[in-house]
């Protein structure tokens, strides 16, 4: 009994899962009373059989016909069976529709709500068997701000799939496709048209008058009347629309002085994090990811300049390649600019970012606004394994000049006073002294880090600098302050290890850093080459 009480509880939740495997979507959610959409229906389901019950659809809209479609994919090995159904659908009247849940078995979609407008009946004197018809959403926009232009080529007879249209051109203006050609059908003055619509994005880079070009269409019709008709009563068409005017503004003048010029319709600023700093003990050393985006409603990617770079005392920045992306709606572009970095904390305690601004102009309400991040607050605490690598404390800049000799004559008393050691043990000592090595010799040491420099690997390299390190007299971060060379091929290693550049890491410079340390970092007693000191009182 326990086990059938189990099996309906865990049905109770996947059931409602089942239900969302029916998809639904529509080409376009706006349209008039005159005209038809296409509904697409889809299943990736291959145990489902039958087709969607549409009786729903019969309240709102006339079905004026369905087409079904089914592929097989091949991806990684794995086969994917996929079918479609496509309802080519006509709204029965104005106003704010609603494509009801359509079930197909278990399986059900999720509703879509559509803007219907009165449709407008075309004077019979402008109708033609092939016409053209351009707009603009507005007869005037800002510089770089975005117009949409909108092509219909209406025609009443069968057309041949030869149709062509002339280039849209326009000097001093940049032009953006919005997706491929709709092709629907609409009713005018009760005859039924086929409709090929087109829209660009049209960003005017200069102020003052721009004329929007006629556009010519061209195309074979079939079955027409005309003087034109060749043997099988087919004829050439060719249709023009009518030049539109657009008014250019310029930047307003109370936009920001050397602020970016950014002109949309809603702009938003966004911010994530990975792994999150106020779920996650932060310590020198981590790899913290922000990203941070920004979204534009009006504006394509390529017009979204690089947000404003924070500099942070003890806080490292590893920038990544920006990620742009373009989403088309009913409006136009919408684009979007990600920008990612690593943040290497470098000192404890708290460490303040600032807050992040971008000014902007609202077309839509014809005003200055501002978008913004909050600041945040990063709690780093010390990380014991990196207390070796703490930097050194800083010099006046006063001393800068004694300390090369302070140096020097320290390096000579040490080294006088060794050899006077070493000399005098020498004497005590048999002629022959055989000593057991322990570990790698400085030179095996030497060697591995150089061929891991050569293989240009950042992780082999660091561990092959470390254990280098470590029979070094000085640490890295000591010997980093004295030899700038060494200190700018550590920061480029550092930089492959905390981000996602590390593939490309060059091991060069380093290597040519290490091997050009000045002599007394470097310098090592001279040993044989089974490790040991070779005899002063060779036979």
């Amino acid at each position: 009994m326990s086990r059938v009480c189990a099996f309906v509880f865990s049905l109770f939740f996947v059931l409602p899962a089942l239900a969302q495997g029916l998809l639904a979507s529509v080409d376009r959610s706006q349209l008039s009373t005159a005209e038809t959409l296409e509904l697409t229906l889809e299943i990736r389901d291959v145990t489902q059989f039958g087709k969607p019950d549409l009786a729903p659809l019969q309240a709102d809209f006339e079905v004026r016909g369905t087409r079904q479609l089914n592929s097989l994919n091949t991806l990684d090995g794995q086969n994917e069976a996929t079918t479609r159904w496509v309802v080519t659908l006509m709204p029965r009247r104005a106003g704010t529709l609603e494509i009801p849940a359509l079930h197909l078995g278990e399986l059900h979609s999720e509703p879509i709500q559509l803007q219907v407008q009165t449709a407008e009946d075309t004077p019979v004197t402008l109708l033609a068997p092939v016409f053209i018809e351009a707009s603009l959403d507005q007869s005037s926009v800002y510089v770089q701000a975005q117009a949409v232009l909108t092509l219909r080529i209406y025609h009443s007879v069968s057309l041949y799939d030869d149709s062509s249209l002339s280039p849209l051109q326009l000097d001093g203006v940049k032009i953006e496709p919005l997706g491929e050609s709709r092709t629907y059908e609409k009713l005018i003055n009760g005859i039924r048209h086929g409709v090929i619509e087109m829209r660009y994005a049209l960003y005017p880079q200069q102020s003052g008058e721009v004329t929007v070009p006629a556009l010519t269409f061209s195309a074979t019709s079939a079955g027409a009347d005309s003087e034109r008709s060749d043997a099988a009563g087919n004829s050439q068409v060719r249709v023009a629309s009518r030049e539109l005017p657009l008014r250019v503004k310029p930047i307003p003048p109370g936009y920001p002085a050397g602020a970016p010029w950014l002109p949309a319709r809603s702009l938003t600023l966004e911010e994530h994090w990975s792994p999150d700093p106020t779920q996650t003990p932060v310590q020198i050393g981590d790899s913290l990811t922000r990203g941070v985006t920004i979204k534009a409603e009006g504006l394509s990617s390529t017009q979204l300049t690089p947000l404003p770079g924070i500099e942070v005392n003890g806080l490292r920045r590893y920038p990544d390649q920006p990620q742009l992306r373009n989403q088309i709606d009913e409006r136009g572009l919408i684009g979007s600019r990600e920008e990612r970095e690593a943040l290497v904390p470098t000192h404890s305690g708290r460490l303040e970012l600032p807050s992040l601004e971008v000014v902007w102009w609202n077309t839509r309400e014809d005003h200055l606004e501002h978008s913004s991040l909050p600041a945040r607050s990063l709690n780093v605490q010390d990380n014991p394994a990196l207390s070796a690598d703490t930097p050194s404390v800083v010099t006046d800049p006063g001393s800068r000049l004694l300390w090369p000799w302070q140096l020097s004559t320290l390096i000579l008393a040490l080294t006088t006073i060794a050899g006077f050691a070493l000399w005098w043990r020498a004497r005590s000592q048999p002629a022959v002294a055989r000593a057991i090595q322990a570990g790698p010799s400085p030179r095996t040491l030497l060697d591995d880090l150089k061929r891991a420099c050569q293989a240009n690997d950042p992780q082999a390299t660091r561990q092959a600098l470390d254990a280098w390190a470590r029979q070094q007299p000085q640490t890295l971060a000591d010997m980093a302050a004295r030899f700038v060379p060494l200190s700018d091929a550590l920061d480029g290693l550092n930089s492959a290890l905390y981000s996602e550049a590390g593939q490309y890491w060059q091991g060069e410079d380093l290597w040519r850093a290490i091997s050009t340390i000045p002599t007394a970092e470097q310098a090592q007693p001279a040993q044989g080459e089974n490790g040991s000191l070779p005899p002063l009182y060779p036979k």
